[in-house]
């Protein structure tokens, strides 16, 4: 009996001109944190998203920190942030010495924006130009926002509360890359390019890759400059060893940009593949034995970054169903436990969380990955719907 093939939840498809460009920069070039291929992958990524400019940093973490750093966020000030997401999105707000506000979500999963309205109108107070928690008197200088599985936030609701309550708009992109808006005010914005600065990250698992990575883009020029001093160290000049402030070693290698490079002349057909096998589950899945796939949101293209399934109405339970799945040689995971309850964060103050907390507990991501075949997706499929018969 042949062996049962595993199954993965989401790996890297280098199927184009990887090879070519990282030995051509092993061969003529630096390898490390030198050469073409950062400034042209900084601009392939720019151009991709319609931007003027774009920083490469090492990781989506460091470029939040950046991000964060460069948006005004200071010691003592207060962040608006989702519970339900990475950890990773979220402790940036803490290297600035800050603190998170937890909000919940809306159905996109993202930040939800009755929440963010009812926490800056009965909460907090502005005073000038500058909103202020009554309660303890602390800044709110910024707001993180959250594009979950590359599914776009409302930012049609959340951009105006910005604004009236000046309040830096972080976005988070790092899931989202390509997807953008078709309709509505921001018709043609790409997520990651709507706020003050955005974020994207190249990690093992998302839709491309560098093995990790990440980019910042924005459209101040200052901010970009003094982001990308930053992550440099601070180097007064190329050619000294003077710093005028405190910066970091956050730069990206020049062999990651060389992947990444190949990778996004394949975006494009990543996510036509995407939306195909994310539509052969819907067909398949959507609506059988209570279960529902979990859409995306109307007037948008998203990069459909991972599957949901919302396990609400199933008889059988997520992590009975992640279980099922892994003795099938299929790996899954559930969605992040919530920040407001991790160890590093008890206490911190929270908003209109409910739909968080009960999409946490309901939410199995499925095998997605670009090289998904449609003969490992019909698996998954059996698998599942066998799980979930009525006993």
């Amino acid at each position: 009996m042949d062996q049962v093939k595993f199954i993965p939840l989401s790996v890297p498809n280098f199927g184009g001109r990887e090879k070519e460009y990282v030995n051509d920069a092993v061969v003529s070039e630096w390898v490390s944190t030198g050469g073409s291929k950062v400034p042209a992958f900084e601009k392939a990524i720019a151009d991709f998203v319609g931007m003027p400019t774009a920083v490469a940093c090492n990781s989506g973490t460091s470029g939040l920190h950046l991000a964060m750093l460069t948006a005004g966020v200071k010691p003592g000030d207060l962040v608006l942030a989702p519970t339900l997401t990475f950890i990773a999105a979220v402790n940036p707000i803490r290297y600035c010495f800050a603190d998170p506000v937890f909000i919940g979500c809306d159905d996109s999963l993202g930040m939800d924006p009755a929440a963010v309205r009812a926490f800056c109108e009965n909460d907090c107070e502005l005073r000038g130009d500058t909103l202020y928690h009554k309660a303890t008197g602390r800044r709110v200088s910024a707001m993180s926002i959250v594009h979950v599985f590359g599914n776009l936030a409302d930012m049609e609701a959340l951009m105006p509360i910005a604004r009236q309550y000046h309040i830096a708009v972080v976005e988070d992109a790092t899931e989202a890359l390509g997807s953008y808006y078709t309709e509505g005010v921001y018709a043609g914005k790409f997520a990651g390019t709507i706020g003050d600065v955005g974020v994207y990250s190249f990690n093992g698992n998302k839709i491309m890759t560098t093995g990790s990575g990440g980019m910042v883009v924005t459209n101040h020029p200052e901010w970009a400059a003094h982001m990308k001093h930053l992550s440099t160290q601070a180097k007064s000049s190329p050619d000294s060893y003077t710093h005028d402030e405190v910066g970091y070693n956050y730069r990206l290698t020049n062999l990651q940009a060389a992947l990444g490079l190949a990778q996004i002349e394949q975006l494009e057909g990543f996510i036509s593949h995407k939306k195909k096998m994310y539509d052969f589950y819907f067909e398949r899945l959507n609506g059988k034995n209570g279960l529902r796939m979990l859409g995306w949101r109307p007037g948008t293209r998203p990069n459909r970054w991972f599957f949901s399934v919302d396990m609400k109405d199933s008889a059988v339970s997520r992590d009975e169903l992640i279980r099922i799945l892994a003795e099938n040689k299929i790996q899954s995971r559930s969605i992040w436990d919530l920040i407001h309850e991790q160890k590093p964060y008890h206490g911190s103050l929270t908003v209109g969380i409910e739909k968080a907390v009960d999409y946490q507990n309901r939410i199995v991501n499925i095998p997605c990955s670009t090289s998904l075949s449609e003969e490992d997706a019909a698996r998954v499929v059996e698998v599942i719907l066998n799980a979930v018969q009525p006993r």
